[in-house]
């Protein structure tokens, strides 16, 4: 079995778990076989101490097809 790696940036305006969810979500849409995700980063745009999106750098793990 071979599998490739793809990175997507996710995007919540509730919480990291919810950019995460996204992301994958997202990959999904046109990518088939997902097998697992492992977020690389998480980070945050602010505006002072206010959260304004949480974000989440995300590698998708899928299956290569032959």
């Amino acid at each position: 079995m071979t599998q490739k790696i793809i990175e997507v940036v996710g995007t919540s305006k509730d919480s990291f778990a919810k950019a995460a969810e996204n992301a994958v979500a997202e990959a999904a849409k046109t990518v088939r076989g997902i097998k697992w995700a492992h977020v690389d980063s998480l980070d945050m745009q602010l505006d002072g101490a206010k959260v304004l999106l949480y974000r989440a750098t995300t590698k998708i793990y899928f299956d290569v097809e032959h």
